[in-house]
């Protein structure tokens, strides 16, 4: 019963993100090399346990990169640029090590699900605490 509530709040955040701009006015305006963007939209979920399919999402963002930053996520802009600095490869960030973490385990599961530069994605991935974490990265995963 988790698994299918965690996929119905991930599919209605991501139709909302992907589909949400295009419910204004329908202007026509002429296509230039800047406004051609490949879909980028994601919904980014954190859940406290050691797998994301056994937890409840304790908090979900969404986050649109393309043609601007945009969506719930509190930094999107910074989010964004780190995304891009990593090429949307969520296994190349990589912990800070000005960062020092305890030892403690209470496993947190980041899962992100939508579409990257008109790719589909489908991350997940457990950390030891909340600490380790907020290591990885400078924004992406902190919502």
């Amino acid at each position: 019963m988790r698994n299918t509530a965690r996929w119905a709040a991930t599919l209605a955040l991501t139709a909302t993100a992907v589909c949400g701009p295009l419910t204004g006015a329908a202007l026509a305006a002429p296509a230039t090399p800047d406004s051609l963007h490949a879909p980028s939209a994601l919904v980014l979920a954190v859940a406290y346990g050691d797998d994301a399919t056994l937890a409840a999402p304790a908090r979900a963002v969404t986050l649109s990169c393309a043609p601007t930053a945009s969506g719930s996520h509190p930094d999107a802009r910074s989010a964004c640029a780190e995304l891009r600095g990593a090429q949307g490869d969520f296994d190349a960030l990589r912990a800070r090590e000005d960062v020092l973490c305890t030892k403690q385990y209470a496993p947190v599961v980041i899962t992100v699900d939508g579409v990257w530069q008109g790719r589909r994605v489908s991350y997940e991935r457990t950390f030891a605490n909340e600490c380790v974490k907020g290591s990885y990265g400078t924004s992406l995963f902190a919502f």
